[in-house]
This record gives C-alpha cells, sequence and structure tokens, in this order.
C-alpha cells in the first residue's frame, strides 16, 4: 500500500535525476574541445508504478506513479557515419603521405636550373663539341675534364639525395610500424575497461570516444575493417582478411630487413615471415614510395648513367690522345665482381654458380636498314619469366632491334659505333633479381648468332642463361665482346678518370686512320661524344638522353600533381565527414545552457515539491493530536 513518506521517496528521486542531468551538461561543456567526444544526453524513464496488474492489488483506481529514473545515459552518435570516416582514412593517410614525399623529390629533380642533371650534360656536350673544332687546344681539354668532373658530382648529389629519401621512407615504415602497435595496444586496454564496465551495466561512453578515436587513427595508417556485432564483449578489427585485433587479442606488426632489397624493411606480422599485405593508408604508401617510386627513380638514373659512361669510355677508348695512346677510358667503372667471365658465388656456398655479364657486343658490323632474310623467335629474360620476340625475313636490323627495345623484356639492344649490334641488360623489375645482369639470351634462328654474331649455336642448346658458371661460353667464341656487370647503383660511385684532371692531354680528341694515331687537327672522337647527345641510345626504348631528362621531369611532375590534387580531395571529403559528425556528436553549447536552465528548473520546483510534503507531515506529526 502507498506509505506516508512516499513523497519523499519520490522527490528524492526527481533530485537525483535533475542532478544528474545537470552534471551531464557540466560534462559536455567542459569537454567541447575534447578531440573525439561525444555529447551525451540523459535518458529519463518513468519509476515503476507501485501498483502493478495483478490479483493481490489493493482496490485503489488506477496506478500510482513514483517518480522518475535515470533510464542511461547515451551518446549522441550516428555509428554508419562513424564506419564512413573510418573506412576513408585510408585513402586520405595514402594520397597525404604520397604528395609529401613526392614534393621532395622534384625539388631533388631542381628543373630547369643552372645547376641542374641535364644543364651540366648540356655543358659536357658543348665542351665536347669545341674540343672538336680545337682538337690541340689545352684549354679546350681542360674545360671537357673540369665539366665532366662538375657533372658526374650532379649524378652522385642526386643518387644521394634519391636514396636519403628511400632511406627516410624505410625509417618512416618503422615509426609507423611502432606507432600502429602502440594504437593496437591501446585498443586492447580500453576493450578491457569496456568489458568490465558492460558488465556491471554500466554505459562507458567516454572510453567508447577514445576508442572511436583512436581506430580512426589507425585507419589512417592501414585500411581497416570494424565489428563490434557479431560479439558485443569482441571489438574486432581486421585488415586484409586478418584480425588485427579480436577484444584481448591483438596481431602485431613488426619490419624485417630484406637481404634482396638492400636490406630495406618488409612489414610482417610479428612472431612470423609472413608479409603483411598492404591495400591502403599510410604504411601502403610509404612501401610503395620507397620499393616503387624511389626504387624507379634510382634505376632510371643508373640506367642513363652506365649507358653514358658505357658510350662516352665506347668512343674515347677507340680515340688517340695527345699522348699518342689510345684505350684510355674517360670514366672509371667499377664491376660488381672481379671475375673476367662475371662468374659468381650467389648462394654463399664456395663455389661459382651464376655469371653476371651486363653487355653484349656481336662480332659483325651491322646495317640498320638492311633486311635480315632470317626467321626465327629471340627469347629475352623479362620482368616474371621469359620473353619472345619473333622475327621474319623481311624485317630489316632495324625492326628487330626497335621489336626488342620496345618489348617487357629486361634486355635492350642497339648499334655501337662501328655497327655492331649490343645487348643490354636494364634494370630488374622484381626485386629478387639483380640489375643490370643479362639472364637469358636465345635464339631460335640465325639472327644473334650467324648474323649479328653473338651467340656460338642457336636453339636451347646454344642458349645464354646466367644461372650457371662460365656462361660466357655459349657467346660466339672468342669474338663476343662482354661486360661483367657493374657495382651496385653506378650512379651513386660513378668517377671521372682521374689521370685525365692531372693530364688533360690524355684526354683523346680523334679516332685516327687505319690504326695510326690521329692527327693533331683530328676532332673526329671529340665530335663523335658529342653527337651522342640526340643519338638513341637505348635508356628504355630508343630514347636520347635529352629524351631521358624530358621524360623523367615530367614523369615525376605529373606524379606530384596528381598526389597533391587527390590529397586535397579526399581531405576535403573527410572533413565534410568529420563536420557532419561533429553537427551531431558535437557540443551545441546554446543547446547545453538551455538544458542547463531546463533541468535547473525542474530541480527547483522538485525541490518545492518535497517542502510542500515535509510541511505536511509536519501537520500529521507534530499539530495532531490530544
Amino acid at each position: 500500500m502507498k506509505s506516508t513518506f512516499m513523497g519523499i521517496e519520490l522527490g528524492k528521486r526527481g533530485i537525483m535525476a535533475s542532478s544528474q542531468a545537470l552534471d551531464t551538461a557540466g560534462h559536455n561543456i567542459s569537454n567541447a574541445n575534447t578531440e573525439g567526444y561525444s555529447r551525451q544526453r540523459v535518458k529519463l524513464g518513468s519509476t515503476d508504478p507501485l501498483y502493478m496488474p495483478q490479483l493481490n492489488r489493493a482496490e485503489v483506481p488506477g496506478q500510482i506513479g513514483q517518480g522518475v529514473d535515470v533510464v542511461s545515459v547515451e551518446r549522441v552518435r550516428d555509428d554508419l557515419l562513424q564506419s564512413r570516416i573510418v573506412s576513408s582514412g585510408d585513402s586520405k593517410g595514402y594520397w597525404n603521405t604520397r604528395s609529401d614525399y613526392l614534393l621532395q623529390v622534384e625539388q631533388i629533380y631542381n628543373e630547369p636550373n643552372d645547376t641542374s642533371v641535364r644543364t651540366l650534360m648540356d655543358k659536357f656536350w658543348e665542351g665536347w663539341q669545341e674540343l672538336s673544332v680545337n682538337p690541340s687546344d689545352q684549354a679546350a681539354r681542360r674545360q671537357v675534364a673540369r665539366r665532366g668532373e662538375t657533372l658526374i658530382e650532379g649524378i652522385n648529389n642526386r643518387y644521394n639525395s634519391l636514396r636519403d629519401v628511400r632511406a627516410m621512407l624505410d625509417d618512416d615504415v618503422a615509426v609507423s610500424v611502432g606507432e600502429v602497435n602502440s594504437i593496437l595496444s591501446n585498443i586492447r586496454e580500453l576493450n578491457e575497461q569496456i568489458v568490465k564496465s558492460e558488465a556491471l551495466g554500466d554505459n562507458p561512453n567516454d572510453l567508447y570516444d577514445k576508442r572511436d578515436l583512436l581506430t580512426e587513427e589507425l585507419s589512417d595508417y592501414i585500411r581497416i575493417t570494424v565489428e563490434n556485432k557479431r560479439d558485443p564483449d569482441e571489438f574486432q578489427i581486421h585488415t586484409g582478411g586478418r584480425e588485427l585485433i579480436q577484444g584481448k587479442k591483438v596481431n602485431y606488426l613488426a619490419t624485417d630487413p630484406n637481404p634482396d632489397n638492400e636490406s630495406y624493411r618488409d612489414i610482417t606480422w610479428a612472431g612470423s615471415d609472413e608479409r603483411v599485405v598492404l591495400y591502403g593508408g599510410k604504411l601502403s604508401a610509404l612501401v610503395e614510395l620507397r620499393d616503387g617510386d624511389l626504387r624507379e627513380e634510382i634505376q632510371s638514373l643508373d640506367m642513363m648513367t652506365i649507358n653514358f659512361t658505357d658510350m662516352v669510355n665506347g668512343i674515347h677508348r677507340q680515340g688517340w690522345n695527345g699522348n699518342h695512346e689510345t684505350g684510355v677510358d674517360f670514366f672509371r667503372e667499377y664491376p660488381f665482381i672481379n671475375n673476367v667471365a662475371g662468374n659468381y658465388d650467389r648462394n654463399g656456398d664456395g663455389e661459382a654458380d651464376t655469371s653476371w655479364i651486363y653487355r653484349f657486343t656481336g662480332s659483325h658490323s651491322l646495317n640498320p636498314q638492311q633486311q635480315a632474310g632470317l626467321e626465327g623467335t629471340i627469347t629475352l629474360n623479362g620482368p616474371s619469366g621469359d620473353v619472345e620476340i619473333a622475327y621474319h625475313p623481311s624485317d630489316t636490323v632495324g625492326d628487330i632491334m626497335e621489336r626488342i627495345n620496345n618489348s617487357p623484356s629486361e634486355v635492350k639492344a642497339m648499334l655501337d659505333f662501328n655497327g655492331r649490334m649490343i645487348l643490354k641488360a636494364s634494370p630488374a623489375a622484381q626485386i629478387g633479381n639483380p640489375d643490370f645482369v643479362i639472364r637469358h639470351v636465345e635464339d631460335s634462328g640465325q639472327f644473334l648468332a650467324g648474323y649479328a654474331g653473338i651467340l656460338q649455336n642457336t636453339g636451347a642448346e646454344g642458349a645464354y642463361d646466367w644461372n650457371r658458371a662460365d656462361a660466357v661460353l655459349s657467346l660466339r667464341g672468342g669474338e663476343t665482346d662482354f661486360s661483367v656487370a657493374p657495382l651496385a647503383h653506378p650512379s651513386g660511385w660513378l668517377q671521372i678518370n682521374e689521370t685525365l684532371i692531372t693530364d688533360p692531354n690524355a684526354i683523346a680528341a680523334g679516332l685516327g686512320e687505319n690504326g695510326r694515331p690521329a692527327a693533331a687537327g683530328d676532332g673526329s672522337a671529340a665530335l663523335a661524344i658529342a653527337d651522342l647527345r640526340q643519338n638513341m641510345v637505348m635508356v628504355g626504348p630508343r630514347r636520347s638522353f635529352d629524351d631521358y631528362f624530358a621524360e623523367t621531369v615530367a614523369k615525376i611532375g605529373l606524379k606530384g600533381e596528381q598526389a597533391e590534387l587527390t590529397s586535397e580531395t579526399e581531405n576535403l571529403a573527410w572533413k565534410q565527414l568529420k563536420d557532419m559528425q561533429q553537427s551531431i556528436s558535437g557540443v551545441n553549447l546554446d543547446e547545453e545552457f538551455a538544458d542547463m536552465i531546463k533541468f535547473q528548473h525542474g530541480f527547483n520546483a522538485v525541490s518545492r515539491y518535497i517542502t510542500t510534503v515535509d510541511d505536511m507531515l509536519d501537520t500529521i506529526i507534530n499539530r495532531m493530536g490530544v
């Protein structure tokens, strides 16, 4: 039955409800500027009535209410919008990272500029042009030597700058993996606290906000999906089909140096050698930039450098200098291994098992306009397996070479100064394969064997394959010239022959005639070197050096522009989502002040009610009697 003091209890509930609502409003106002905070609302509900519908209820008209209760304190949150923010975080992190680092690469190229590599190379060609006009002028020889030295310094500096950015990316990979693991640890700790609070029937809203904020931060680094429906006690985050976190269980990331990739770090799952599959986010951008964009830029610079060196030295060695000498290199070349046949112990068992050869030069002089009159299929090593290039009797030598250069193979063809066919290795697309190493050359017909004078025999039996020592024995015995693969990254170690700096007279200017030294006015060697500027010199699919510089600068500029524009677009889209979230979950001070006034009035009204009930009780207790 109804108690005499029921009014006091009813008023107490109203006081407590209004007080908690005021406290919640104050909590919202205090966290108005807290990142990731979601405003909270007190959900009020009427207390169960005194008499429920049952047989033993008192005979009274209607149900007698018992006041108000705080049902829950809930976050104002749009879960669908939150999932959209998390899903867009990886794109934002990916393009922001690419934009930042590609800007650094653009600054390295510094084109056009008086100190850029392209400008220095232009001056180098001009120096040889002047020497061809005045082959006996010592000042012209000194100018060629000094400009060559300055050019090499520019190439070395560009390589060092690109290498530094790649090393910076590798360091960023390690730091970012550490930050991802730190975020995962924090989420795991929050999961434990949340489960304990929920077990007591609480709504740990502030812990939810902290976990959501950490999840957003994690989405910047790696593409993730969040699931909290299958088991409400196990908050789950997945990436690439693998669980990153499931309740208290965490799969951390690790970094392991990869010896096949110059010891740059691979991202693996901690405790195993399995690599993490990266689809988006900052980590994906860092690895793609390091092992994709920057590696390609360095390989392109190496390709230009080794071809430039090889071609200048090839002509300079044939020329005669002022000391009546020939066979002098203009640039110092360093082989990968000091073995004349290029034999190398790749697996480290103490025995040579591979052949590292960079260039083959045939023994026959060819005319690029002449039809070969032969039919067959040339097989060359490609990025992932061998590439077959067919040729027919109606094809000219130039046609076959162009077909080789336009194919996806990693072996390119050209004619040297004397018209002899050259096959050169290009940089390897796959990280496990070495750069500038010819891995396979085979011809089912007679073009590379009898016609060009490169291979000893045709077919599989006469093929050159690098997976054995002394593979050069398959070349045309004693007549095919070959060169051992250079030391890694020639753009970093290339130097001018120091003899030419101390003795400019050692620079060759003329080619001579019929094996005799060049006459005093012979500048044919200098002119031939100067002509390399515009010749198709196999820096990629039959490009000149000028084409190389133009394409390189344009390529990195377009990449940077794309990254910048896409980054701006992704940031704008993400900001719009965050603004929408803020409009829903953010603290509105005017609204909170209005709630404060509402609950204050409610508090005052209930207080007046309690006072009235107290006066009634006082009348009954103290004023009624005998």
